[in-house]
C-alpha cells in the first residue's frame, strides 16, 4: 500500500491555498476601510465606526441557497448563486431595519473545478456590492465522500446594525394599515424542491436562465425608505417581511401582533409567467403555492394609509414595482389570502 497522504485522501491543501490567494484581489471590491487585514487569517476584522451611532444593536442571520444549487449544477452556471446566498441573509435582517455590515460564506464540496469556485465567489462579491456590505471571509471546505463530484453546498452569515429605537418588530402594526408588496425577481431561492418535482431535469436545464435568476437584494431601496419615512420617533413603515420559505402564510404572520390579521388579495398584483407554469403543470392548489413560492412578491411592507402612496412613488423612482396587495384587520395573528 502506498503511503496515505491528505491529498490522496481527497483534500489538496496546496491547491486550496493557491485558490484562496486568488480571492484576495476579487473580494477587495466589496471591502472598505473598516475591513482590516483582508481574508486568510484565523479571524476577520471589521472596525465599527461607533461615532456614527447612538445606541447601536447588532443583528445577525444565517441562511443558505438550498436545492437551487442542483439546477446550477445541471446547467453548469454558478455565477449567480452567490448573490442568492447574500440576499437570503441581508434581506432577512433588513426586516428589522438593520443595514448589513459584513458577510461570511461557507462553501462545502468534494471535487470542484477552480473556475466553478471562482464563479461562486464572484457572485458572493456581487451580492455584497449590491447590499453595500463587505465580504470579509468564510470557509471553503473540501469534504471527500460527502458530496458527489461537481456538487456543493453554499451558505452564509451576515452581521448588521440598527439603532435600538429604530428596530422594527411589528408591534405597532394595527387594523387599517395597508400591505405593500414589492416585486420579486422571480422564484428567488425558496421552493426549489417543489420546482424540481414539477419540471424534469431536461426542462430545468432548458429553463435554467429563468430558474437561476438571482434573488433580488432590497437593502439599498428599503433602507432609503426607512431613512426618509421612519425618523424623529415616527414609524409609518411598521413592519417588513421577506417572502421566503413558508411564503405569505409563514413570513407575514411573524410580524403581526396577536390581535391583528393580514388579509391579502391574491388578484391585486400581476405575477411572472413562471409561477403560472409551475402551478398549472404541477396541478398545485392555491393555498399550497402561496405557502411555498413568493408568487412575484419578494418583500412586504406594512404601512400607515396616509404614507402608502408616497412610499410607492419612492419605490417607483428606484425602479421597483409595487402594489397595495392587502390590509390589516382585527383578528388572531393570522394571514388570510382571499
Amino acid at each position: 500500500m502506498k503511503n496515505i497522504t491528505y491529498k490522496r485522501s481527497g483534500v489538496d491543501i496546496q491547491s486550496a491555498n493557491l485558490f484562496k490567494a486568488k480571492l484576495q484581489g476579487l473580494v477587495k471590491k466589496s471591502q472598505g476601510p473598516q475591513v482590516l487585514k483582508g481574508i486568510g487569517g484565523f479571524g476577520s476584522f471589521f472596525s465599527l465606526a461607533k461615532e456614527k451611532f447612538r445606541d447601536p444593536v447588532l443583528v445577525a442571520s444565517s441562511d443558505g441557497v438550498g436545492t437551487k444549487l442542483k439546477i446550477a449544477a445541471l446547467a453548469g452556471k454558478h455565477d449567480t448563486v452567490g448573490i442568492d446566498a447574500v440576499a437570503m441573509n441581508v434581506n432577512d435582517i433588513l426586516c428589522v431595519g438593520a443595514r448589513t455590515l459584513f458577510f461570511l460564506d461557507y462553501i462545502a464540496y468534494s471535487k470542484l473545478p477552480e473556475a466553478t469556485l471562482l464563479d461562486i465567489v464572484k457572485g458572493l462579491n456581487d451580492g455584497c456590492l449590491q447590499a453595500g456590505c463587505a465580504l470579509i471571509g468564510g470557509e471553503t471546505a473540501q469534504m471527500p465522500d460527502m458530496y458527489k463530484p461537481g456538487e456543493y453546498d453554499l451558505a452564509g452569515f451576515c452581521v448588521g446594525i440598527v439603532e435600538k429605537k429604530q428596530i422594527l418588530d411589528g408591534s405597532k402594526i394595527e387594523s387599517g394599515n395597508l400591505v405593500i408588496g414589492i416585486e420579486s425577481n422571480g422564484i428567488h431561492s425558496n421552493g426549489y424542491s417543489l420546482v424540481r418535482k414539477v419540471f424534469s431535469e431536461s426542462e430545468q436545464k432548458r429553463m435554467s436562465k429563468e430558474l437561476l435568476r438571482p434573488t433580488r437584494i432590497y437593502v439599498k431601496p428599503v433602507m432609503a425608505l426607512l431613512e426618509k419615512f421612519n425618523r424623529a420617533g415616527k414609524q409609518p413603515i411598521r413592519g417588513i417581511s421577506h417572502i421566503t420559505g413558508g411564503a405569505f402564510y409563514d413570513k407575514i404572520v411573524r410580524i403581526l401582533p396577536k390581535n391583528v390579521d393580514a388579509r391579502i388579495n391574491k388578484g391585486s398584483w400581476p405575477f411572472q409567467t413562471i409561477f403560472k407554469l409551475i402551478q398549472n403543470k404541477g396541478n398545485i392548489p392555491d393555498k399550497e403555492i402561496y405557502h411555498t413560492l413568493n408568487m412575484g412578491i419578494g418583500m412586504v411592507l406594512i404601512v400607515e394609509v396616509s404614507d402608502a402612496v408616497e412610499i410607492q412613488n419612492e419605490l417607483a423612482k428606484m425602479k421597483l414595482k409595487s402594489w397595495i396587495i392587502g390590509a390589516c384587520c382585527k383578528g388572531k395573528k393570522q394571514v388570510q389570502i382571499v
